[in-house]
């Protein structure tokens, strides 16, 4: 068995809302059995995307853990997200 790492992923109450109504909605459709492996099966499925876009369909290297900035957005990253949106 593969050792699993541990990510923090910092929703809405909006997105958060979204997410557990998905899966409620659909876990006897889709074989989810929690919530984690709702959220890790969409996020892969976006690596995957990302990957075919923009990687020539390649897995890129791993990065390790502690590699990445820590905690949620700032104000102004969340302003500049909506503004996009």
């Amino acid at each position: 068995m593969k050792k699993v790492a541990a990510f923090t992923p910092y929703f809405t109450e909006d997105e958060a809302g979204q997410v557990r109504a998905a899966f409620l909605a659909t876990r006897a459709l889709e074989g989810d059995a929690s919530v984690s492996e709702f959220i890790v099966r969409a996020t892969m499925r976006e690596v995957k995307r990302l990957q075919r876009k923009h990687n020539q369909g390649r897995s890129w290297e791993p990065v390790p853990a502690g590699s990445l900035r820590h905690g949620q957005r700032t104000r102004d990253e969340i302003r500049q997200r909506d503004t996009r949106e």
